[in-house]
């Protein structure tokens, strides 16, 4: 009983290091070498959002545009695991047709090694942004004619939030 205790707290001390804030140096100080601050669920300065054509062809990739912005004066960074800025490695999209069924995921899923090195982690420029595209179809069982809703919900591992779903109809 005593190591589901200790594997639960480490699984929530892994999960919560992708997205934290850079801890200042012992001295008080930011470390002057890599100044950047990482996205977390409380920073608002990274914008991401998602944008997709309103309707798609059987037959034709379902492609979904993902792009992060950086309005702030400051270098920011994200983990770009659970996002579309590495391949369909994990779930973190959620497709539904509009009986609100969810459509099978069957994309790739990667284990990790917490916490995430620093070469899971992208930076953005200040008035930046940074665009990755992904087709739906490789990862995602859609087949049928209908309108189908895109929600982000890898916000806890990236640190990105997206604040509006897409949606898009599929048609013959």
């Amino acid at each position: 009983m005593k190591k589901y205790h200790y594997l639960s707290l480490a699984a929530l001390i892994a999960l919560s290091s992708c997205g934290a804030s850079k801890q200042a140096s012992q001295n008080g100080s930011a470390d002057s070498t890599n100044q950047v601050t990482k996205a977390n669920s409380t920073n608002t300065a990274l914008v991401a959002q998602m944008n997709m054509p309103a309707t798609v062809k059987i037959g034709d990739s379902v492609l979904l545009k993902f792009t992060v912005n950086n309005p702030s004066d400051s270098t920011l960074r994200f983990c770009k695991w659970h996002s579309p800025f590495e391949p369909l490695m994990s779930k973190y999209l959620e497709v539904k047709n509009e009986k609100g069924e969810e459509m099978a995921y069957q994309g790739a899923m990667a284990k990790r090694m917490m916490p995430p090195p620093e070469s899971s982690y992208i930076s953005i420029s200040p008035k930046d942004s940074l665009t990755a595209k992904v087709d739906l179809l490789k990862a995602f069982d859609i087949k049928e004619p209908g309108k189908y809703n895109i929600t982000y919900v890898g916000e806890n591992m990236s640190g990105l939030k997206v604040s509006k779903d897409v949606t898009f109809t599929y048609i013959k």
